[in-house]
């Protein structure tokens, strides 16, 4: 056989055996609302938003949000129980983009999963209150003694005030913010006040339309997005962007995060800036 046939074909096997898997149904996620000032905080616990990637263990592989299998090495979920965990694959502070790149690939990378954990925050449990679950995890998560696996600290929430106060430290030290979980509550999928983000600025997802001609210093460079929120409404965003990404701006389908400090007049973001393409599903 010649060799360029050997390999199109070598190729194409790897891409049957090694192609993330879409499942028929996404994971049932809790999803979480905005925390605003004046909120009650009795029993909810507190802990650090990690920059990661949301990853669904179902006993046996991890699904991300979108109901794709992430490919990890054998030896990195050695050991974990045959039951589901909800959390995120992580490498540390202010390195997204590195992790993303890694738990993306078709084919895992050794070295690259062996700086990555998987940061639990709850167990799937609709009949127990986060509470009781949180006190499973612990008991769990010692027992199953992994070097990849750990549990996110939760900490008891007081006053709004302190919580500002452990939110600036965090930022301060390159954390993107904090997450409040009520203690009473159950594990249901969607929206609700049992599930709170504590930022310092909001964050929202929208997907590119095309890109609009930079002036002045961005001539020859894109100088802004026209991008279009989930309810089709469309603006413009023009600001966040490094000299790289204006040379090689998202391609127009492409769905990016930005944040915003609160909405217009008109209901649209204020402030919008981009912070980075949302690329945390599986390479096909």
């Amino acid at each position: 056989m010649p060799f360029r046939l050997f390999s199109a074909v070598l190729q194409a096997l790897l891409f049957l055996l090694f192609s993330p898997v879409a499942v028929a149904k996404q994971p049932e996620l809790t999803l979480a609302n905005v925390y605003q000032k004046g909120m009650p905080l009795d029993d909810y616990w507190v802990s650090e938003k990690l920059d990661g990637v949301r990853a669904y263990w179902t006993g046996e592989r991890f699904l991300s949000r979108g109901g794709h299998e992430y490919r990890v090495p054998a030896w990195f979920t050695r050991g974990f129980p045959a039951h589901p965990l909800d959390g995120e694959l992580w490498m540390g502070r202010g390195r997204f983009a590195e992790l993303s790149g890694a738990v993306r690939q078709v084919v895992p990378d050794d070295d690259d999963w062996r700086r990555i954990r998987f940061m639990v925050f709850d167990l799937p449990d609709q009949k127990a209150t986060f509470d009781q679950r949180l006190a499973r995890l612990r008991v769990l998560i010692e027992k199953v003694g992994s070097p990849y696996m750990a549990l996110v600290d939760q900490q008891r929430a007081s006053s709004h005030e302190n919580l500002m106060l452990r939110l600036d430290k965090v930022v301060a030290g390159g954390g993107e913010g904090l997450m409040l979980r009520l203690g009473a509550s159950g594990y249901r999928s969607g929206r609700s006040n049992d599930l709170l983000k504590v930022k310092q600025y909001q964050d929202a997802e929208a997907v590119v339309v095309h890109h609009l001609p930079g002036k002045g210093k961005y001539e020859g460079l894109m100088g802004s997005l026209l991008v279009e929120l989930e309810g089709g409404r469309k603006f413009r965003i023009g600001s966040g962007f490094s000299e790289s990404e204006r040379a090689s701006p998202p391609k127009p389908g492409t769905t990016i995060t930005f944040k915003y400090y609160g909405l217009t007049a008109t209901g649209l973001p204020r402030f919008a800036s981009f912070l980075r393409i949302r690329n945390d599903e599986p390479a096909w």
